[in-house]
């Protein structure tokens, strides 16, 4: 039986304190939609682009996004297929937590595998458990740093692995530690022939969706392993010894990282705060000129009528007045003064 060793240390709970206040911020903030659109549109960019540049993909961030925004880009065209498939990786992820999948399944972990590797590895090895032994090599020395169980265990161990995830609920462990172990336990078996680090974090976050930390689904975990790609594999490794004690005081600290940076985020771009407390909590629908202009405020500090076409360059002067109106009817700006030099700030 699966069992994983732990111990909750203080590093673990002033993380999980961390994430769980940024968690309550996000969740009840007021986001106007268009921004909303943008925050999910970004993490997806991230995710796609740093979940598969830790394992060599060797795009950079602006050509990831153009590959995602369906532009062509020169590259190999393994590194070009990763960045899609983990884009659909996403969205089956997000199919499931929209059908509210409550359990995780043998099939749905295939599947994702499936996704990751669809036109990469040969057909008889998608979405299949690994038939052989592997080894996982230092890519610089060659030197052997871990030995995956061996391909016989594989489907017993996943079975159990999988017995495990469904039967621990909040009331038995943390959503967040239940991701963390999750993500190493799948690395640790290594089920598949590759893929697998790609697939540990998508069920991780998987899992996340499943237990309501989505946070709206801005979230990236893939750019904090990324900026230290050492770091996190040493972290995975430590944890192969048996106490995971390490590697979930590292995992929490990238979600409390993570989540304090998207907090960060909202409230210094939409003014949550102001908004919860001027319109009730309810969201409001801003037109993306009207972004754009409140973006600028808030950039700058305030907005002249000699800026309009430095913001706005495709809208006559008399649009965006009526742009500035609704926003100031909605209360969200105001007008100081009354000349053509008068400002607009925020309320």
């Amino acid at each position: 039986m699966f069992d994983p060793k732990y111990s909750i240390t203080n590093r673990v709970l002033k993380n999980i304190g961390t994430i769980e206040a940024a968690r309550e911020v996000i969740a009840d903030a007021p986001l106007l939609p268009l921004w909303e659109k943008r925050f999910r549109e970004d993490a997806v960019i991230r995710t796609a682009h740093h979940g598969t540049h830790i394992e060599g993909n060797r795009l950079n961030l602006t050509e990831a996004k153009d590959v995602l925004m369906g532009k062509d880009v020169v590259g190999r065209p393994r590194d070009v297929q990763e960045v899609i498939n983990y884009r659909k990786t996403l969205q089956i992820i997000e199919q499931e937590v929209d059908r509210d999948v409550q359990k995780v399944t043998e099939g749905a972990i295939k599947k994702l595998h499936k996704t990751v590797v669809e036109g990469i590895l040969n057909n008889d090895q998608v979405g299949e458990y690994r038939t052989k032994q592997v080894v996982i090599r230092n890519s610089l020395t060659g030197e052997i740093t871990f030995r995956p169980p061996p391909a016989v265990e594989v489907p017993f161990l996943m079975r159990e692995f999988i017995y495990w995830i469904n039967k621990m609920d909040a009331n038995e462990i943390h959503p967040i530690l239940k991701a963390g172990i999750t993500h190493h336990e799948l690395v640790r078996i290594h089920p598949f022939i590759d893929g697998n680090g790609r697939v540990g974090r998508a069920l991780a976050t998987l899992i996340l969706f499943i237990e309501k930390y989505d946070i709206r689904r801005f979230f990236s975990l893939e750019e904090y392993y990324d900026k230290d790609a050492i770091s996190y594999y040493e972290n995975l490794k430590k944890a192969t010894s048996g106490d995971l004690s390490p590697w979930l005081e590292y995992f929490t600290l990238g979600v409390a990282i993570e989540f304090e940076r998207i907090k960060n985020k909202i409230l210094k771009l939409s003014k949550d705060t102001y908004l919860k407390e001027k319109l009730g909590g309810k969201q409001v629908f801003i037109t993306e000129r009207q972004t754009k202009i409140i973006e600028y405020i808030q950039s700058v500090g305030y907005l002249q009528n000699q800026s309009f076409k430095e913001v706005i360059t495709d809208a006559s002067e008399d649009t965006i007045l009526r742009d500035l109106k609704e926003l100031i009817d909605k209360g969200i700006i105001k007008k100081v003064g009354k000349t053509k030099a008068a400002r607009y700030v925020m309320v």
